[in-house]
């Protein structure tokens, strides 16, 4: 991958972040790079071919935090999988994936279909290690795997709207996060 491609796709993940996918045009783009938008074009011709090489990062990015999970003991997992899902974005940005799931009926048909990989694959990470806390008796027996992962992201997700919107962080809400989950 070139330089050029890989800061296009850096600089639109910042801003999928910052204002959400639907609100950038390749002017955001082009100007801080200080390219042209034909330039833009050169690496991704339509807005949907950049999304969709964004949302194959996001997957990689995944499969890789994934990977480095295993070396960690089961106990650790889900707290070190919470904490990169809600620390790894400033005050004022949200999740890149939150933000296309939030665009995610004006994206379009291929983009959706990318979306709704990325938010299977994190989903299922996070249900693969509270089934395994589950199958060690780390977790009652009764509790629906998918429902909990779920309400986990959604906690640490949410966490990362209300840090935006309200301009202040919450560290001991992650705190009470890890709690709850201990």
């Amino acid at each position: 991958m070139t330089n050029r491609k890989q800061e296009i796709m850096e600089l639109t993940l910042k801003l999928i972040r910052e204002k959400g996918y639907l609100a950038i045009s390749y002017d955001d783009l082009s100007k801080p790079l200080g390219v042209t938008k034909a330039s833009i074009h050169y690496h991704f011709e339509k807005k949907e071919d950049l999304g969709l090489a964004v949302t194959d990062r996001m997957i990689h990015h995944l499969t890789q935090f994934s990977e480095s999970l295993s070396s960690f003991p089961l106990e650790e997992r889900l707290k070190r999988f919470v904490k990169d899902r809600a620390s790894r974005f400033g005050g004022h940005e949200i999740c890149p994936i939150s933000s296309l799931q939030s665009d995610f009926e004006s994206l379009p048909e291929m983009l959706q279909d990318k979306v709704r990989e990325v938010s299977e694959l994190e989903l299922s990470i996070l249900s693969t290690i509270i089934s395994e806390l589950k199958q060690q008796g780390l977790l009652d027996e009764s509790e629906d795997v998918e429902a909990l992962a779920i309400a986990i992201l959604a906690l640490s997700k949410g966490l990362l709207q209300y840090q935006r919107v309200l301009g202040r962080g919450f560290p001991h809400s992650m705190q009470k996060i890890s709690h709850l989950l201990a």
